[in-house]
């Protein structure tokens, strides 16, 4: 392994505010199909985060013409999501927390997401260039570690997300070879499940309070 901590990154709600990216979305599926219709595809979308364990915007698309007679203005939706400028949804200091700890180990993106539309909005968003091309997308990412193991070994790692249910289940494997920060923006951080969920190692109300951090003590575990 090398010496070189790594500094893993989750995307959406971490890095970048989707849950401003599916409030623009549910605005102009209102204005280009109607609010019933823009219901209808957020309830499609739901359900296959239901059976897939990940937000497939375009599979949901996908379904919902299928489901619903045809309708020539989706391809005004499919335009709308494919030309999205994520970068403009970036938290503030996002890109500083980045370069900063990047002065203390190796950073990469540990995401999850599906296979087309989630590389897409990293890459739109300036993201993967940041990143210098280290990004690991997984359907369920906490179930992959020996695969982020393998292509990122460490003898310590970092991981700072959004989702307080995905940082237990990775200290639960990891233990101690890993400092989980837990950035309380996003629904997922009000989401009353969890309350029972133990204290991630560092808590910040917003990603750019990390600047406030040592990284060195960060990566130490302090």
């Amino acid at each position: 392994m090398t010496a070189a901590p790594v500094i893993l990154f989750d995307v959406d709600n971490t890095l970048l505010d989707n849950d401003q990216v599916q409030a623009d979305l549910r605005d102009d599926l209102s204005r280009t199909v109607g609010p019933e219709s823009s219901t209808a595809y957020f309830e499609i979308l739901e359900e296959l985060r239901a059976e897939l364990g990940y937000v497939d915007y375009l599979g949901a698309l996908q379904r919902y013409r299928v489901t619903h007679p045809p309708d020539p203005r989706l391809l005004e939706v499919s335009h709308f999501l494919i030309d999205y400028p994520f970068a403009d949804r970036l938290y503030p200091g996002a890109l500083d927390v980045v370069r900063r700890l990047a002065g203390a180990g190796t950073v990469a993106i540990l995401s999850d997401g599906d296979v087309v539309f989630q590389p897409r909005k990293v890459r739109r968003s300036g993201l993967w260039e940041a990143f210098a091309g280290r990004v690991l997308i997984y359907i369920h990412k906490e179930q992959e570690l020996a695969d982020v193991e393998a292509r990122l070994p460490a003898s310590r790692y970092v991981l700072i997300d959004d989702k307080l249910r995905i940082l237990t289940a990775v200290k639960e494997q990891w233990g101690d070879r890993v400092t989980t920060v837990f950035p309380r923006q996003g629904h997922y951080a009000s989401d009353p499940s969890i309350a029972g969920l133990p204290a991630a190692d560092v808590t910040v109300e917003r990603i750019g309070d990390l600047l406030d951090h040592d990284p060195v003590s960060l990566v130490g575990g302090a």
